[in-house]
């Protein structure tokens, strides 16, 4: 059990303001009368004794306390570019952020949870006991905002209200930083105290850049305290890495719905989206996938988008399940977002009329930035995340250095995308979602959709998530599990998270009706995987909604589905018909077949797999083992009668059909 408050709060011991007429007496020295007047206004005594710890750490030459009002993001986003962390671009309200060449993704290998003397944490996690973060952040930090501004802005991971609302102080010396924050996240400044009251908590950040320097990386840090919900980032300037925010605080609301969510409440690397139909009527999923395996796309994907990396869920009392996304905006990759994929980010990015920050792709001679997979001609020379460049170069290991970086990202509001729903990301109750998705990077095992049998099931489809390493983190390779592509960000023994999954989605407290179907989808099955030459996917990008399509009809019991012992699989003759209807495309038998034909050996594998890391894990709950016993089970004996690849036709002679209600 995660206790909270327990230990030094490193923060406060080290800035060393103890009492409230400490911190105010710091506040009259620091701040001139307009920004102490507007600090003045939060009333809360520990919020105010966090920044006045911060200031004494850190020794800002000024302080700048951001209102949120329209005045206040023009003025941080000016300041960025007076700066040089971002340039203005051709397009009106358009600017470019770099990184450093060496700092272009998360830096796992430099993150650590801050924690107490026998405290587990994830196998998967790094660690480091209170004491020896306590020295870091004292060696480190302390003078860290020497000549510069400290920046502070009061914000909302969700909408103002909501249940699972979580209020942040957000406090860097990095305008880029605020100027993301401004466009991701909430301003919550007016309402800041009522917002602390209403969760009981909040939630501290504190970020330097330092002197922006490659010579400073290896001393990076990011250090999440989960006893005092505060964090630390120095050294950095990656927004994944410094927006602490973002994966910062959703591994303290991880926390907080494991250990005091009473298993009606989790918080998920998902997105969230709407699928319309016919009638006018929106089937809403959470679906999650690691970073760089397709989110954005599936969040967009559907007819009404709400977030496409966070989701804050809970049961309501009418037996529903409820979510909100705690950003506004999207902080998303951009390599292969294109026209034909992407037509409503496309129009955001290409055309006047939205708010864009850009990091880390080429910017050519006119101010107009280029990335790899746009669909567009690209320049033969610019600028991009490395320095000047010039088609076809090569770095110092003879590798083509490729026009964009493939962890480039754009910053823009949500509700600039077309098909965003504003009347629902913006409710304090939230989506009622009705399908759960769960999907990585499978090359060569699993069928582009299938649904679990029921939520211990899903769960167990949620665990069994694997990915090839992406760019989005520095120092990964090779393969990996990804459990519910969450795992990076889960704090605790995994153990605990597995509990608090089973208990949420098996909760009593959902009624028939709100309870919602738990799936498995995968984009990258190959041609090579299944008897073919090629190394070409099976699928295309507009396939996604056919996908989302079918979930939809399948949670509103529309359409029958094949039993398998893994889960339920389309029929062909609905899928045919889906192709047609949604996206004007001809499905021939024989790719349904190659899609949903199931690959005995190498599901069996994938199992073996997820059963053996588990069970290194300590206290896992019997029922993952259980459930994958069923599987292989089922496995064995489709293969005893129908040898190892088993199609679709053999699925439903092994099996009754199973209704769509």
């Amino acid at each position: 059990m995660l206790e909270l408050k327990k230990g030094v709060d490193i923060l406060s011991d080290v800035g060393g303001i103890k009492s409230i007429d400490e911190a105010r007496n710091l506040f009259k020295e620091k701040l001139n009368q307009e920004h102490l007047a507007r600090l003045e206004k939060i009333k809360n005594e520990e919020a105010l004794l966090k920044i006045a710890n911060a200031i004494a750490l850190c020794q800002p030459d000024d302080v700048y306390i951001s209102t949120g009002s329209p005045e206040d993001m023009a003025k941080v986003r000016q300041m960025s570019i007076e700066k040089g962390e971002e340039s203005p671009l051709a397009m009106k309200d358009h600017t470019i952020h770099f990184d450093l060449p060496e700092e272009q993704g998360r830096i796992i290998d430099r993150t650590f949870y801050i924690v107490n003397e026998g405290e587990k944490t994830s196998v998967l996690a790094k660690k480091m006991i209170r004491n020896e973060a306590h020295a870091y952040v004292k060696e480190n930090m302390t003078g860290i905002m020497k000549g510069k501004t400290m920046l502070i802005g009061f914000f909302s991971r969700g909408p103002a209200g909501a249940k699972m609302a979580l209020p942040a102080l957000e406090i860097t010396s990095s305008t880029y930083v605020m100027h993301s924050g401004d466009i991701l996240y909430r301003h919550c400044y007016d309402r800041f105290d009522e917002q602390v009251e209403l969760s009981g908590l909040f939630l501290t950040n504190v970020h330097s850049e330092g002197d922006n320097r490659p010579e400073d990386l290896p001393n990076a840090r990011v250090f999440m305290d989960r006893s005092w919900l505060t964090t630390f980032s120095t050294y950095c300037t990656y927004a994944g890495n410094t927006l602490l925010l973002k994966k910062g605080n959703h591994r303290m609301a991880v926390d907080l719905a494991t250990y005091y969510g009473n298993g009606e409440e989790l918080s998920e690397h998902m997105f969230i989206t709407g699928m319309k139909d016919e009638k006018g009527d929106i089937t809403w999923f959470a679906g999650a996938a690691p970073s760089g395996c397709g989110k954005t796309t599936t969040a967009m994907a559907g007819t009404d988008f709400i977030g496409d990396d966070l989701a804050q869920m809970w049961i309501e009392k009418d037996g529903t399940m409820r979510a909100i996304n705690p950003e506004q905006g999207i902080f998303g990759i951009v390599a292969d977002v294109n026209r034909d994929g992407d037509p409503f980010l496309m129009k955001c990015l290409r055309e006047e009329g939205t708010e864009v920050i850009w990091s880390n792709v080429l910017i050519d001679d006119k101010g107009v930035p280029h990335w790899t997979g746009n669909g567009e001609e690209h320049p033969n020379e610019g600028k991009n995340f490395q320095g000047k460049w010039t088609k076809g170069m090569k770095n110092a290991e003879g590798k083509e250095i490729p026009i964009s970086h493939p962890n480039a990202r754009c910053t823009l509001r949500a509700d600039a995308i077309a098909n965003y729903n504003t009347p629902t990301g913006v409710t304090p109750e939230g989506a009622t979602i009705k399908v759960i998705t769960y999907s990585g990077r499978d090359s060569d095992t699993m069928p582009p959709v299938w649904v679990g049998k029921n939520s211990d099931h899903g769960v167990v489809i949620g665990a069994s998530i694997v990915s090839a390493a992406t760019a989005t983190e520095v120092g990964a390779t090779g393969v990996k599990r990804q459990p519910w592509a969450n795992a990076p960000f889960i704090p605790g023994p995994l153990a605990d998270n597995m509990k608090a999954q089973f208990a949420f989605y098996g909760n009593a407290k959902l009624s028939e009706a709100g309870r919602p179907i738990l799936a498995g989808l995968n984009y990258f099955l190959t041609d090579e995987a299944r008897g073919g030459t090629t190394t070409k996917l099976l699928g295309e990008k507009r396939d996604v909604k056919v996908w989302l399509t079918w979930l939809a009809k399948r949670a509103k019991g529309e359409v029958d589905a094949i039993d398998t012992p893994v889960g339920y699989l389309p029929l062909y003759d609905d899928m045919k018909a889906l192709f047609a209807s949604v996206i004007n495309k001809d499905y021939s038998r024989e790719l349904y077949d190659k899609q949903f034909s199931m690959y005995i050996d190498k599901i069996q594998d994938r199992i073996d797999l997820q059963r053996e890391a588990f069970g290194k894990e300590e206290n896992i709950p019997d029922r993952l083992f259980e459930v994958y016993d069923e599987w292989s089970a089922g496995l064995a004996a489709l293969k005893d009668k129908f040898g190892a690849i088993v199609t679709p036709d053999q699925l439903v002679e092994a099996s009754n059909l199973i209704p769509a209600s």
